[in-house]
């Protein structure tokens, strides 16, 4: 039994339903679609002209232990589930109730198990992508993250068209994974990087050839997860944004909407499930709970998420936590869009410094932890924003940056709007961009001392496991050092960016969201970034922010049903 509206995109608001999903991501997806599963009569609302949110711009990793993927893999350790409760314990702690992390472990692979049966997404393990703290008890150095085997999207027909605009612009069909990533950053270092770059291109020529339309990472999740809703006679209204929740004797049972500008009111008999994102492009709500400095330009989450739902629970007496705190990561604030760094401060030969010109954190640290040094290291009164990623000219010919293949000169954009500055010598560096030059050069002596020797005595880089992810297995003795010391050198601008805000309505183990007090607000469901993360202040490993939206979302339905 499914829904009983159209499962296109809805034209016609209904006045009433069973339940009224917020937000078409990962997390309002995936309760759409096991709402759908369980015969309700349900309708989901999405504020923007697309579908996927968030989770269409991202790499598509999946943190979930002990899922369908880890076991095909011969990945799922005996007793992985226990040590990946034990992890969380460890990384988490009492930030967030127990009861909720460890629901999250145990109901996680049944959720996989749904998206398999009810969608056309099929996950596999991303070799030797290390949980981000992997020496924390119950880490683990091999990872957990699955991400989605590329599928071909014709089967979504018109509907294609309304998937999220990609994070970075690739010509169609060039389907690069988490996998593939890892080895085309490292540019002509190994034979692996070329090869896959080769299988890349020939697999987008075949693709064309053979009329496919071919999607990975992100976008694969988003687009199976449309496909299951549509199967399943679940529709989706675009463009129709919340403005309320309708509030009865405590109990929520409806939404507000706006649609092109008409307050319209949608009852829910069951319950209303926000899955509305976070606040990441609300400049006004950044500067009220986020760090300073801040803005929506470093952010790389969908611009819709502007803080709605959070803003529409508030107002009915919900708990928020964590609204201090992002899925941060180490951003370079490119002409137009940021870039999220990932491989690049892990590479070796390279560092970031402060306004001081001295290093003040392992570079290669997971890009929440990395992020949290940044602004520690701002509120000491010694400016950290931005920070500079220094290299030189021997790092810039060998590895990818920003996207940029090696040895190819950087956009004149980006010297021209300051992102990149370029000198013969580290003092005319430093000078370009207003640093003390004695100290870059003492700290840039200092790191070579340590490249050569292989240990980083300052800050432990290339000692994690994590940290040798995105390394270069040919530099030894540390293959996260190199020294820094052909010219021309290079300086990049460094900011807090975020992939969203981690901080939102107080949730329990089944999604209810909590009044202060720690009563249930009857009726109110939140999943993904709009409700405070299950996580906590930390990241276990690729995907800890997508796994937790697809489960909670899930689980939210789950409770409807039960009750």
């Amino acid at each position: 039994m499914t829904g009983s509206h159209s499962a296109a995109a809805s034209d016609v608001l209904p006045t009433e339903v069973d339940v009224v999903v917020v937000g078409a991501g990962g997390a309002g997806m995936s309760a759409a679609l096991r709402a759908g599963r369980h015969g309700l009569d349900t309708i989901l609302i999405e504020k923007s002209a697309y579908f996927g949110g968030s989770t269409a711009r991202s790499g598509g990793g999946v943190w979930i232990p002990g899922n369908y993927a880890l076991k095909d893999a011969g990945q799922d350790d005996p007793g992985d589930q226990d040590k990946a409760k034990t992890y969380l314990d460890a990384i988490v702690g009492d930030v967030v109730p127990k009861v909720r992390r460890d629901t999250y472990i145990d109901r996680g692979p049944e959720v996989m198990d749904f998206i398999r049966e009810q969608t056309p997404v099929r996950f596999r393990w991303v070799p030797e992508y290390a949980d981000y703290l992997p020496e924390q008890p119950g880490g683990r150095p091999r990872g957990r993250s699955v991400e989605p085997v590329p599928m071909d999207a014709r089967f979504l027909g018109d509907e294609l068209e309304r998937l999220h605009p990609a994070y970075t612009k690739a010509p169609a069909n060039l389907i690069v994974t988490q996998a593939d990533y890892r080895k085309i950053n490292l540019g002509l270092r190994s034979i692996k990087g070329p090869l896959t770059m080769l299988r890349v291109m020939l697999m987008r020529l075949l693709a064309i050839a053979t009329g496919k339309k071919m999607f990975a990472m992100g976008n694969a999740i988003a687009i199976g997860l449309r496909k299951g809703l549509a199967d399943a006679g679940v529709p989706v209204a675009y463009e129709t944004a919340l403005q309320d929740l309708l509030v009865e004797d405590g109990r929520v049972v409806g939404v507000v909407v706006d649609r092109d500008g008409e307050r319209l009111e949608i009852r829910a008999r069951r319950g209303v499930i926000l899955g509305s994102g976070g606040f990441e492009h609300s400049q006004e709500l950044r500067e009220k709970f986020l760090p300073h400095p801040t803005t929506t330009d470093w952010s790389t989450g969908a611009k819709s998420n502007t803080g709605g739902g959070l803003l529409a629970g508030m107002t009915v007496g919900a708990a928020t936590d964590l609204l201090d705190d992002a899925w941060w990561g180490p951003t370079i604030p490119l002409p137009g869009r940021a870039w999220f760094c990932l491989a690049e401060r892990n590479l070796p030969g390279s560092i970031i410094v402060n306004s001081a010109g001295k290093r003040y954190m392992n570079e290669a640290l997971p890009y929440v932890e990395a992020t949290h040094e940044i602004y520690k290291g701002e509120a000491t009164g010694v400016p950290h924003v931005p920070s500079y990623m220094v290299f030189d000219q021997t790092y810039r010919n060998r590895y990818l940056f920003a996207g940029v293949p090696g040895r190819q000169p950087f956009p004149g954009r980006w010297y021209k709007d300051k992102v990149v500055a370029r000198a013969d010598s580290l003092a005319e560096l430093a000078d370009l961009v207003g640093l003390p030059a004695e100290a870059l050069g003492s700290t840039v002596e200092r790191f070579n001392g340590f490249a050569r020797s292989g240990v980083d005595e300052d800050f432990h880089r290339g000692e994690s496991a994590y940290d040798k992810y995105y390394s270069d297995p040919k530099v030894k003795p540390n293959c996260s050092l190199a020294p820094i010391e052909k010219g021309p050198f290079y300086a990049v601008k460094i900011v807090p960016g975020d992939l969203g805000t981690k901080g939102g309505l107080v949730t329990d183990e089944h999604a209810r969201v909590l009044r202060e007090d720690g009563s249930v607000i009857g009726g109110l469901y939140a999943a993904g970034n709009v409700s405070s993360a299950v996580m906590g202040n930390t990241y276990p490993g690729p995907g800890g922010t997508i796994g937790p939206a697809l489960v909670f979302g899930y689980l939210a339905v789950e409770d409807i049903t039960a009750s």
